[in-house]
């Protein structure tokens, strides 16, 4: 008898190939990949520390060269598949890329047990923000929506 594996599980193994190889070559525990109708377009690992970026976590330089490799900045029609739960940051891009879906094998947990703050930050976030250790204020200026209004009379621009 043979064990049928999804298409997810065996770009999961692939995920985990991506981040169990740069762990050798130096980097994070981390892999993705983004695909479309069945086929990879992009591979991303971790590369904070060989870039000297801190976002440049595997699933955003996925997303990053999704986009480049299909031309939009839009990913709908794509799954995000990442070695492990995305954190914050990463979550966020792949909203704001519009992925279809994301899937992924290790979580925050196991994230943390390998000394990763993925778990800090979602459960900081759940705390109101005057009790963060890090200020974040807002301190509202006479053209704080300048911006916004100048985006609003462009006829040309691009929504996303």
């Amino acid at each position: 008898m043979t064990t049928s594996i999804t298409p997810e599980q065996d770009w999961l193994d692939e995920a985990v190939r991506l981040a169990t190889r740069n762990v050798a070559n130096g980097g994070g525990p981390f892999g993705a990949l983004v695909v479309k109708d069945g086929v990879t377009v992009s591979t991303g690992v971790n590369r904070v520390t060989a870039n000297l970026d801190p976002t440049a976590h595997a699933e955003v330089v996925a997303i990053r060269a999704a986009c480049q490799a299909l031309g939009t900045f839009k990913l709908d029609g794509c799954v995000l598949v990442s070695s492990c739960e995305p954190c914050p940051m990463c979550l966020s891009s792949a909203l704001w890329a519009r992925v279809d879906k994301i899937v992924y094998t290790a979580d925050r947990d196991d994230a943390a047990k390998a000394g990763f703050d993925d778990r800090a930050f979602y459960e900081l976030f759940d705390r109101p923000r005057e009790t963060w250790t890090v200020p974040v204020t807002r301190l509202s200026i006479p053209d704080g929506f300048a911006p916004f209004a100048a985006w609003l009379d462009k006829a040309d621009r691009t929504d996303y």
